[in-house]
């Protein structure tokens, strides 16, 4: 490897590093966060078996799940100006992956929650809880133990998928890696270095994953 290369990966693994911890992992948290809201909304909306909303959610989920995310992010930032509706970058990746993670975490909590035995809701009638107090302290804490892993598995998808965001100008790694390489056109170190970012953000959350299920899996025993 010649010192030019060195030079390049020393220099660049910190330029490429900052966006990510100040714009690929904020997006990340935030984007799962409201996402994580959506879903379980969406998902108590199926159970409840609601007529109108139940449509409603399977029509949402339908279309996020049937369309490109990227299809989507181009939609929100570059189609909703026609309309009038302009979002600025980063607001606009944070809307679109909250809708987008939204759709798969529904069906993955909808499955938890049908998991439940049937018998956990009729014990709550018995003891004089309300649907709304069932879900909250009975059905909804074991759902969510059930789906964690899956919902681990989506979060570290996201970190990656966030790359997609430089498609439409948010300054995270992979456009940051995007404009070093087009000064330097060395694409291969430079794009193996953003991919060893990404994998040890990766790494880190599948660690703090496997915390959370051993916790969990404490908690569920006691």
């Amino acid at each position: 490897m010649s010192g030019r290369l060195i030079e390049i990966i020393l220099t660049s693994f910190p330029r490429i590093l900052i966006p990510g911890i100040k714009v690929t992992i904020p997006l990340t948290i935030l984007a799962f966060s409201f996402g994580l809201v959506i879903a379980v909304l969406t998902a108590l909306v199926q159970f409840a078996q609601v007529r109108v909303l139940r449509q409603i959610a399977r029509f949402y989920i339908w279309v996020i799940r049937g369309t490109p995310l990227l299809v989507q992010l181009f939609v929100v930032f570059y189609g909703l100006p026609k309309v009038g509706l302009i979002i600025d970058p980063f607001p606009s990746a944070v809307v679109v992956f909250s809708i987008n993670e939204g759709a798969y975490a529904a069906e993955t909590i909808r499955a938890a929650l049908e998991s439940v035995p049937s018998g956990q809701m009729e014990a709550g009638y018995c003891v004089g809880m309300t649907w709304a107090q069932i879900m909250r302290r009975i059905v909804l804490p074991q759902a969510m133990r059930t789906a964690f892993p899956t919902l681990g598995n989506e979060l570290i998808s996201m970190v990656k998928d966030t790359s997609l965001a430089a498609n439409i100008t948010v300054t995270e790694m992979f456009m940051t890696t995007q404009r070093i390489n087009a000064v330097y056109y060395e694409p291969l170190v430079l794009y193996l270095e953003v991919g060893l970012i990404y994998l040890l953000f990766s790494t880190g959350l599948s660690k703090l994953e496997r915390v959370g299920e051993k916790r969990l899996s404490a908690y569920g025993k006691r």
